[in-house]
């Protein structure tokens, strides 16, 4: 049985390999090529032949969104599943227009995704979440952590060090370590390990 090939693309390195790992635990699945942003996806479908693509919502360059569109206008016989954090009707409303096949929250991406892209595949769609999406669209999923914070949440998932992460937002590493600090004590967390797996099932990054 031919495998079902696959292009994951999301523009956090750790969520790539993440997803990576998930799907490349099925015999059936192959993960052929990764992409930071929508338009490195549509210069690999120039050179692969892809069956499924899965897209991040939030991504460089070229988000999710356009990408599913352009997808669906050059290569209509690729399947798109979307993931995202954004727990809205109207949403999912619109994606289902642009002809997107699945979308599932980005905190739920373990075996729900192998079973959606499973579904989607085999010429079904996948929303199964829908009914527990909110019909409010002003209602958003708040942290207890600010903007900075969050941000630098965002960098320790790129990978970057406290002095990395200090240059490129322009201010002092001790600085970083202290919003470190107080971000692990607002969730009761650890460690950095707990605040990286905290943010991925939280949608953060």
């Amino acid at each position: 049985m031919s495998k079902v090939r696959i292009i994951i693309a999301d523009d956090h390195q750790i969520v790539l390999d993440g997803l990576k790992l998930v799907l490349s635990s099925r015999d059936d699945f192959e993960v052929v090529a990764q992409a930071g942003n929508g338009v490195e996806v549509l210069n690999l479908l120039e050179k692969n032949i892809v069956d499924i693509v899965v897209l991040d919502i939030n991504m460089p360059e070229m988000d999710g969104i356009k990408c599913a569109k352009k997808i669906k206008s050059l290569y209509p016989q690729v399947k798109v599943i979307i993931l995202t954090m954004y727990a809205q009707k109207s949403f999912v409303e619109e994606i289902v227009k642009i002809g997107i096949d699945g979308c599932l929250l980005k905190n739920n991406t373990g075996k729900e995704l192998s079973d959606a892209i499973a579904r989607v595949h085999s010429g079904k769609s996948y929303y199964d979440q829908i009914q527990n999406f909110s019909k409010d669209d002003s209602e958003e999923k708040e942290y207890p952590l600010s903007e900075r914070e969050i941000e630098i949440i965002r960098k320790l998932g790129d990978g970057l060090t406290s002095s990395q992460i200090a240059d490129t937002l322009f201010i002092s590493e001790h600085t970083v370590k202290t919003h470190r600090k107080n971000i692990l004590k607002k969730l009761d967390l650890h460690s950095s390990s707990e605040l990286i797996q905290y943010a991925l099932n939280n949608g953060i990054i």
